[in-house]
């Protein structure tokens, strides 16, 4: 062969390969084809969870995964609206009674039979064993990590209601520092030294006291979240980062209806249907946290969430769920639009293209998507600082009717349309909806905008027009704030400019966070703007952010604004200790109705979020808080599998032309090669 014909070989061959190559890169789906037909649940993550410890994880990325891989004595109903809580390991919800002066019993029951994941651990209790029991005295076991300050837990303040609680802490301090074989000690057998906590105590293998003081019920909401998931003494002692072995806090052991498959913290993290979960082992009990409920709020049998096909359903209905890693927000957006996330939420840089007068756009529609909004149990508000002399009690009624004006004139509607493309419920009161005590009739007076109403009561307040007659200049005033951002600054700008119809000057103080806070700590502030989170859905977390105990410049507290009320008080006290009912109904309207005079605080907005979800994503309601709800959901991988066909059709013109010139340049050398041979 010549070497023209070489040539052409070789080029014959280069060609072909880059056009198979191109071939197959039309394929773009970057999941094995074997689980297509599969039920499994994609989605991401941006950073990889600090920890996986029930005692120490706190965020929501970490709950991702801690909400699913460990169980709770009690955990939330799906569906029903307010929130209530029902039996999960638990059997039933916890008896009560009367314990030593100041505090109650609850008494819990665990439900014989349940076991933990299979797991290597084990075997220090028993050579060659792989799982066993779940009993009382792991979740006693993890109360008491929850005390030890070793394991530096951030919810040690709730805790603390518990007789006994912070002594048992101080008394593992001390012993360790005291005595050095003490401390060499497994942790477990530390605990036992000291008799665990007082006010703690397993009865048999499966029953569970606790001693709370009395005027606080809300711990029962603690029981529905990992912290108190029951832990196996044996995951803590064999899994301490030696021999190659990992962490505890990066090797979960599951108690829960999924577990940890694959953790990969840089790229991909994988749940998978935990064969040993009690709901798996024994759906003839149709134990209420493992079937799928049969009852819900008014609508939720119109949306579907009560189709016969998974109502009273054991659960879970996804085998697997998996996580990879995005760390940029277009990128992961743009492959939920072509199927390959299971939902997403909606990005700034797309808003306006997927949104459309708070519904979604038609494009979005089309494909299928469904928009669910859900609002989350927050709080956002402009406060008073109530000790200075201009806007709080020392200038007494006047600075009453000051609040009162400069509450009139804040439009959070506007102001979520502008800041938070109008992601938000213009709130009337600190309750958000979904909590005992929300009244969605209720219209505060003072957070409808009305200037003309509001210039009255600066009259009223002896500054007309804005004017000071101390000084016949207007009223100055300053807001301080940490938010030292160009975005910031214009959110301010919009509340100064409110307030300046009235006259009134307020000038913005932006310092960076450590000034604010010290500013705060010497009470240096009149106006600032917070939000709140709340920790579990009652009304008490919210409403104690205004109880006098807890003012900033009494005792550091998280009632910045200095709030204090005798009447309100007692109202708070008396509401925090009862039952949701007729009296603590009452108690709620009368303390709203104080708040709604004094205005300590200006009330924004509930934040609300967006999420997006493919259509063939069955049973989904927004929960509102960073609970993971998946094994309450369904999908049908068909319809997905087909629906990404659709949306991802190859470009195969590009190819084709590619052929076209390939040819043009084959049959040259071709005919060159047959020459030749002649």
């Amino acid at each position: 062969m010549t070497l023209m014909s070489t040539c052409s070989a070789a080029r014959l061959l280069g060609l072909t390969s880059i056009w198979a190559l191109a071939w197959v890169a039309c394929n773009n789906n970057p999941y094995p084809p074997t689980e297509a037909g599969e039920k499994v649940l994609y989605s991401s993550f941006r950073e990889a969870p600090r920890s996986l410890d029930p005692a120490v994880a706190y965020d929501t990325g970490a709950h991702a995964i801690t909400g699913s891989v460990y169980d709770t004595l009690l955990e939330y109903h799906y569906l029903k609206r307010p929130y209530e809580l029902i039996p999960g390991l638990a059997t039933d919800l916890p008896t009560q009674r009367p314990g030593q002066a100041g505090y109650t019993v609850y008494g819990f029951s665990l439900r014989p039979g349940m076991v933990y994941e299979n797991d290597p651990a084990f075997s220090l209790g028993m050579p060659g064993r792989m799982t066993r029991e779940i009993v009382s005295a792991d979740v006693a076991f993890e109360l008491c990590r929850l005390a030890d300050p070793a394991v530096n837990s951030p919810v040690v303040e709730p805790f603390s209601n518990i007789q006994g609680f912070q002594e048992f802490g101080q008394a593992l301090t001390q012993r360790r520092e005291e005595d050095l074989a003490f401390s060499n000690l497994p942790v477990h057998e530390q605990y036992a030294a000291l008799g665990g906590i007082e006010g703690v105590k397993s009865v048999g293998d499966h029953g569970l006291e606790v001693s709370v003081r009395s005027d606080y019920p809300q711990i029962q909401y603690w029981f529905a979240m990992p912290f108190t998931s029951p832990v196996p003494w044996e995951a803590i002692a064999f899994y301490d980062g030696e021999e190659g072995r990992p962490r505890f806090a990066d090797h979960p052991i599951a108690s829960g209806p999924y577990r940890l498959q694959h953790y990969d913290r840089q790229s991909r993290m994988v749940l998978e249907a935990n064969p040993n979960w009690y709901g798996a082992v024994h759906p003839e009990w149709a134990a209420p946290g493992a079937v799928y409920p049969s009852q819900g709020a008014p609508g939720d049998l119109e949306a579907g969430l009560l189709a016969p096909e998974w109502a009273g359903k054991p659960l879970p209905f996804i085998d697997r769920v998996e996580f990879r890693r995005e760390k940029e927000a277009i990128p992961y957006f743009n492959k939920f639009l072509q199927g390959y996330y299971d939902a997403a939420g909606v990005i700034k840089e797309s808003f306006d293209q997927v949104i459309d007068e708070g519904g979604l756009s038609a494009d979005m529609e089309e494909m299928g998507i469904r928009l669910e909004k859900g609002v989350e149990p927050t709080i956002f508000y402009i406060g008073f600082n109530l000790d200075d002399d201009t806007v709080g009690r020392p200038g007494g009624e006047r600075a009453r009717r000051l609040r009162q004006a400069m509450s009139l004139v804040i439009d959070s509607e506007e102001y979520t349309r502008i800041f938070t493309n109008g992601r938000g419920i213009p709130a009337q009161s600190p309750l958000p909806p979904g909590l005992f005590g929300y009244d969605e009739a209720y219209a505060n007076p003072y957070r409808s905008v009305d200037l003309e109403r509001a210039r009255e009561l600066m009259v009223e307040a002896d500054y007309p027009q804005g004017i000071d007659p101390n000084t016949g200049k207007p009223l100055t005033l300053s807001f301080d704030t940490y938010d030292t951002s160009a975005q910031g600054l214009l959110q301010y700008r919009f509340f100064t400019d409110a307030w300046r119809q009235l006259g009134i000057d307020v000038k913005v103080e932006a310092t960076n966070y450590n000034q604010f806070q010290e500013k705060v700590r010497n009470g240096a502030y009149q106006i600032f703007m917070w939000g709140w989170v709340a920790d579990y859905p009652d009304p008490e977390n919210f409403l104690f952010l205004l109880w006098s105990d807890l003012a900033r410049s009494k005792s550091g507290g998280p009632n910045t604004a200095n709030f204090m009320n005798d009447r309100f008080d007692d109202l708070y006290l008396s509401m925090k200790s009862r039952p949701n009912g007729a009296e603590r109904e009452a108690e709620i309207k009368e303390m709203r109705e104080i708040l709604e005079v004094e205005r300590p605080w200006i009330e924004l907005f509930h934040r609300e979020d967006y999420a997006l979800f493919q259509g063939w994503l069955e049973n989904v309601k927004p929960f509102g808080m960073s609970f993971p709800m998946t094994k309450y959901r369904d999908l049908d991988p068909a319809e997905r599998t087909s629906l990404r066909k659709d949306w991802n059709r190859p470009v195969v013109w590009p190819i084709w032309v590619g052929l076209v010139l390939l040819i043009a340049l084959i049959v040259p050398g071709v005919m060159t090669f047959m020459r030749e041979r002649q």
